[in-house]
C-alpha cells in the first residue's frame, strides 16, 4: 500500500529569478563604472567654453611639478618626442590629447606641440594636438 504525498515536487527549476539578478548586477556595475576617473594622473585641467571631441590616439600629461607623461608612462623632455612617435608608429593622422595642469608654464605646452610638429615634418604626416579642458560652470 503506496501513501501519496498530497503535494508534489516539481522538479523544474525556474531562472526567473536569476536573470533578474544578473540585470541588477549589470545596472549596478555600469553605473559605479562611470563613477571611476578616467584619467589616471590627477590634473586641475584649465576652464574653457568650446567642446571638441576627438578620438584620441595618444595621451600626453603634464602635471603641475612639469613632469611630462605619455599614458601613464613618466617621460624626460630630451625622450618625449621619441616616445610619443614610437606611440604614432603607422599613423598619418592621429590626435595627441594634451591634459595639462592649468599652472603649468606655457612654455610646457608648446614642448610638446614642437615635438608632435617635429615628428610631422620627419614623416610627413598630420598629427595634431588637441588641449583637454574642462567645462565652465
Amino acid at each position: 500500500m503506496a501513501i501519496k504525498p498530497r503535494n508534489k515536487r516539481d522538479l523544474q527549476f525556474n531562472m526567473a529569478s536569476f536573470s533578474d539578478l544578473v540585470f541588477l548586477l549589470l545596472i549596478f556595475f555600469m553605473l559605479t563604472s562611470t563613477l571611476v576617473a578616467p584619467n589616471a594622473i590627477k590634473l586641475l585641467l584649465p576652464q574653457s567654453n568650446s567642446r571638441t571631441m576627438a578620438t584620441q590616439t595618444v595621451t600626453v600629461y603634464i602635471n603641475e611639478r612639469m613632469d611630462y607623461f605619455v599614458g601613464e608612462t613618466p617621460v624626460s623632455l630630451n625622450r618625449l618626442e621619441s616616445v610619443i612617435d614610437d606611440r604614432l608608429k603607422g599613423e598619418i593622422k592621429a590626435s595627441i590629447v594634451l591634459r595639462s595642469d592649468q599652472t603649468v608654464p606655457v612654455q610646457y605646452v608648446v614642448n610638446v606641440i614642437d615635438a608632435v610638429n617635429n615628428i610631422n615634418n620627419k614623416y610627413n604626416t598630420k598629427h595634431k594636438v588637441i588641449l583637454a579642458t574642462r567645462p565652465n560652470r
